[in-house]
């Protein structure tokens, strides 16, 4: 999920394993630990010379298993040795400092993978991206109230009953919201299945995830032999079906078979993709599990980016932050939710 979510489970995991211990510096750590598999952006941008290699190489390896825990390991022990010092030597453990990050790091890819963007939990043996696609990236029902725990932790002695109570709130709250995610989830899978079908759309398959911010507005799309149909649903709808289905052409002005990098890309989209051609040497890809700006625009898709030609590979522009674009994005999330 976003950094900020990140860096709140982390502390809370920092504070449950050593928050009697050392007090409101559990939070710090954990909170460092939870972010560090997000470092992975700039590690990849380092790594590869190549833009399409680098946003491959996030939620990769260091969100991996097997990275959580060789990496609590080493924090452990190098944090210990740098902790351990002075009036603070034997007042904690290295193994306390091996489960503090071995936990900060652990619950990191575990929540990214209940987002739509997927996570290689299992990398290096398998590029699997595990993705459950029931809460979105950024929600603030999840963050807020455990961010809002946290800082009441905050305000109490180590030893002090109260600070293990609102951290168990703040996990309670948190953990209760997921499980309603999952739950709605399921629901609105129904809901979407059973609305082809009411269509006589004959499908291959689909995906159904919430858009940006909640969990009450649904985006769906499904694969048929030549397009994609896809379709949104509010919870504040008035009848329990998706409305505004629309077609999106399997657009391919790039062909797979001639670049390892769009079959790359399509493996990143889960095969819900589209590429228009913008001029000579550019091309726009679209990645179709996220929803459209303009229903009518095809081209219009919420998350996109500009390849063209480099050398004997494809490369992509980098993301710019795109004010307009995100303004217009909100505006439309925020009217459709409401079921207007």
């Amino acid at each position: 999920m976003d950094s900020l979510t990140q860096i709140v489970l982390g502390a809370a995991c920092g504070e449950a394993v050593l928050g009697k211990k050392i007090g409101n510096r559990a939070l710090l750590f954990g909170a460092i630990g939870g972010t560090i598999p997000d470092l992975d952006v700039y590690v990849g941008g380092w790594l590869y010379g190549n833009e399409i290699d680098a946003m491959l190489f996030h939620r990769g390896f260091m969100h991996s298993f097997l990275f959580s825990i060789t990496a609590s390991f080493f924090m452990g022990w190098f944090i210990f040795k740098l902790y351990n010092t002075g009036k603070r030597t034997h007042t904690t453990t290295q193994k306390n400092w091996i489960h503090l990050f071995f936990w900060s790091l652990f619950t990191h890819p575990i929540l990214d993978c209940f987002t739509p963007y997927g996570t290689q939990i299992f990398a290096p043996f398998t590029n699997y991206r595990v993705a459950f696609n029931n809460i979105a990236v950024v929600d603030p029902a999840y963050t807020v109230p455990f961010l809002i725990a946290l800082i009441g932790v905050m305000f109490f002695n180590r030893a002090s009953m109260k600070r293990r109570l609102w951290l168990k709130w703040g996990i309670g709250l948190s953990s209760f919201y997921m499980l309603f995610t999952i739950g709605n989830k399921l629901y609105i899978d129904h809901i979407f299945k059973a609305s082809l079908n009411e269509k006589a759309i004959e499908f291959n398959r689909f995906l159904v995830q919430p858009t940006l911010f909640s969990n009450i507005l649904w985006y769906g799309i499904a694969e048929t032999d030549d397009t994609y149909v896809v379709a949104e649903y509010s919870l504040l709808d008035t009848g329990n079906r998706f409305l505004n289905f629309s077609n999106l052409p399997k657009q391919r002005d790039l062909n797979p078979l001639q670049y390892q990098d769009i079959i790359n890309l399509a493996w990143f989209s889960n095969g819900y993709y589209s590429i228009y051609k913008i001029n000579q040497n550019e091309y726009q890809y679209n990645d179709l599990r996220y929803p459209l700006l303009d229903e009518n625009d095809p081209n219009s898709s919420v998350f996109s980016f500009v390849l063209y030609h480099d050398d004997k590979r494809l490369n992509m522009r980098p993301f710019e932050r795109n004010t307009e674009k995100i303004n217009v994005a909100i505006q439309s999330i925020w009217k459709r939710a409401k079921g207007i």
